[in-house]
């Protein structure tokens, strides 16, 4: 049965908005939909990325062997068909974020995107979700009559919104009222103060953001006058007043329009937002929870902590007992994090069994032990030198600054750098051998056997619009 074009375009517009939006938020993502356009319709799968494979029993027991979904629906009839929708109780999926509702023209909806291991908060993307459940469904009841792909754009650029979405729910739901600070302002001030340099450095630092009834909760330092405070949309101003907290446990204080002064600290403050400006990237924080960070003047959802999970999973599978496996992940990860703190490029040769003969490079006589703080920290300055450093799987540093050789490979890339070519090489003569990249402008790679193990999967697009997405019913046969 074919169904109505111009609502099917509308949810694959929907559904190619929302992933490219979550893929600049978050990282290459994917998105599936399961809807029902009607009480008594099937539901239908959208899914072009199999994003859903693998869960097809719980799908199966969710929306087949029970009717829970359908028969606890609100009366949709009764609803307005623009801007009027009932949530829906959420799945709990592993790996996934997942958000559906209710409305007049559009049934049921749930949406579903992947849970990337390094986000700082799940709550941005859910009210991301939240938001496609609405624009679908205005699409829905004007029928394809104003077609202009304006929910696909909406979708594609919705991180501000997304963000204060969460912000405005939280602060909602601790205060028992709608925040008045302006979070719009506040979110564009931050980025805006993030780009802005003081003699050529970026700015470190904390500006938190009050109610301005908390005003004298504050333990101020310094409260400037009325007439004198600068205002937050001033970031040439405000960078230079961070110069005046760096370091330290002071705070900027801004109630969202102007600079209020200086705190000492921001104890007894426990719905505070904060703006943790830390060089070149920054974390927006709420009651000391991070939302989401911010980089080159975008909001992002990584904690811009690297994912080494992979890494993880090699060392235990390397010639090595798990305690020694273990030990070596977490000195690699310790050098790894202040590489990406400090921003400067290294490389880090893992050598787990002890295999590999002497390389090229300044030795260690005897080998340092990194169990040790103080040696670990002089591993991380060394890691600062041109070439790599050569670990085992005991945690010894046996040389630094080593180079490292090979043949040519056909897995090579010449957009990256030689750090990058040169660890391809190098473990494809040493296959045991676990090279870890740190890139300058901050990606990490981990290399063993020719082979990049953290590439992501080129999500290529999908060639032609599906319009006649199979039922549940077929998608869980496979079809």
């Amino acid at each position: 049965m074919i169904l109505n074009t111009a609502k099917q375009i509308s949810a694959r517009n929907v559904l190619e908005g929302l992933r490219q939006g979550l893929t600049r938020f978050s990282g290459p993502s994917r998105v599936a939909l399961i809807m029902a356009e009607s009480r008594d319709s099937k539901l239908l799968v959208h899914d072009p990325r199999r994003l859903l494979r693998g869960h097809e029993p719980k799908l199966a027991k969710v929306f087949l062997e029970s009717d829970e979904w359908r028969e606890t629906a609100p009366d949709t009839a009764s609803m307005k068909p623009f801007g009027q929708a009932a949530w829906a109780q959420k799945l709990h999926l592993t790996g996934m974020i997942c958000s559906g509702g209710y409305a007049q023209p559009l049934f049921y909806q749930m949406w579903f995107t992947e849970l990337h291991p390094n986000m700082c908060s799940t709550g941005p993307t859910e009210r991301w979700l939240e938001h496609a459940v609405w624009l679908l469904a205005h699409d829905y009841a004007s029928e394809g009559a104003f077609f202009t792909s304006a929910s696909k754009h909406a979708l594609e650029a919705f991180e501000h919104h997304a963000v204060r979405n969460h912000l405005f729910a939280e602060m909602s739901k601790t205060l028992g009222r709608p925040p008045h600070i302006p979070l719009y302002p506040i979110l564009e001030a931050v980025l805006n103060v993030s780009t802005t340099r003081e003699e050529g450095q970026p700015p470190t630092g904390r500006v938190i953001f009050i109610e301005p009834a908390e005003a004298d909760n504050v333990q101020w330092m310094i409260r400037f006058p009325e007439v004198e405070r600068p205002f937050l949309h001033n970031a040439k101003h405000v960078r230079k007043l961070l110069l005046s907290v760096e370091d330290s446990t002071r705070r900027l204080v801004s109630d969202g329009e102007r600079v209020l002064g200086i705190c000492a600290q921001a104890n007894g403050l426990s719905n505070r937002l904060t703006a943790d400006f830390q060089d070149r990237f920054g974390f927006l924080r709420l009651g000391g929870k991070s939302v989401c960070s911010f980089v080159d003047g975008v909001y992002q959802s990584t904690t811009r902590k690297p994912n080494l999970v992979v890494l993880e999973e090699a060392l235990l599978e390397a010639q090595t007992g798990p305690d020694q496996g273990h030990a070596l992940f977490q000195m690699t990860s310790a050098i790894v994090d202040q590489a990406r703190k400090e921003g400067f490029g290294c490389t880090l040769v893992l050598d787990p069994g002890a295999s590999l003969p002497p390389m090229a490079g300044q030795h260690v006589d005897p080998p340092l032990h990194l169990e040790d703080p103080q040696h670990l920290d002089l591993a991380k300055s060394l890691a600062k030198l041109d070439g790599a450093l050569h670990l085992t799987g005991a945690g010894l540093l046996c040389a630094f600054a080593c180079l490292l050789d090979g043949r040519g490979v056909d897995s090579e890339d010449r957009s990256r750098g030689a750090r990058y070519n040169s660890a391809l090489r190098f473990t494809a003569m040493h296959p045991r051998i676990i090279v870890v990249v740190v890139s300058a402008d901050t990606p990490v790679f981990i290399i063993q056997g020719g082979v990049q193990l953290n590439a992501a999967c080129d999500l290529h697009k999908e060639g032609d619009l599906d319009l006649n997405p199979p039922a549940l019913e077929s998608w869980l046969e496979g079809q």
